[in-house]
This record gives structure tokens, C-alpha cells and sequence, in this order.
């Protein structure tokens, strides 16, 4: 499993347990949006490794974000360092 959650009344918390690489990203998405179909949260935050994010953690992250998007779930990220935070915000406005 790549990921580990739990529910904190309406928020799905989601933790990518390490740095994800390209055979496993799309593995991370899938697992990120069963737990969302599963749960039905109102938002969902998820935390990723510390420093620097690899490509496909971000890849993961952002498809995260745009099916949460889809479905109107806002998705957040936390304990992230600058450089993610910065990424993120870049990539979803």
C-alpha cells in the first residue's frame, strides 16, 4: 500500500508514504481515489514526504486534485515544504 488514511469527521486524511516514482504513481491516484469514492468526504488533505517532491508525487498529487475538483471535494496539502506548496499552487489555479 503506498498510501495510509483516516477520517476526522468530514475530512479524509491521506499520507503518500514515500516519495512516489513512475511505476507507482498511477497505483497512489488509484488508491487516493478509491479512499475518496469510499469515504465521501467533504475535503480531503493529504500529506507528502518531506523535501523536495519527485515529479510523480506532484503528477499523483495534482491528479488527486483534479478528480477531488470533480466532485467539488476541496483537496489541501499538508506539512508540505515550499517547494511543494509552491508546485501545487502553481499547477491549480
Amino acid at each position: 500500500m503506498l498510501t495510509s488514511h483516516s477520517v476526522d469527521g468530514d475530512t479524509l486524511h491521506v499520507t503518500l508514504r514515500h516519495s512516489l516514482d513512475i511505476a507507482t504513481r498511477a497505483a497512489a491516484a488509484l488508491e487516493i481515489e478509491a479512499l475518496v469514492h469510499a469515504h465521501r468526504p467533504r475535503q480531503v488533505v493529504v500529506q507528502v514526504p518531506a523535501g523536495d517532491p519527485t515529479p510523480a508525487t506532484l503528477s499523483t498529487v495534482l491528479r488527486a486534485h483534479r478528480m477531488c475538483a470533480g466532485l467539488g471535494v476541496p483537496l489541501t496539502l499538508a506539512d508540505a515544504g515550499t517547494a511543494m506548496q509552491r508546485l501545487f499552487a502553481a499547477n491549480t489555479m
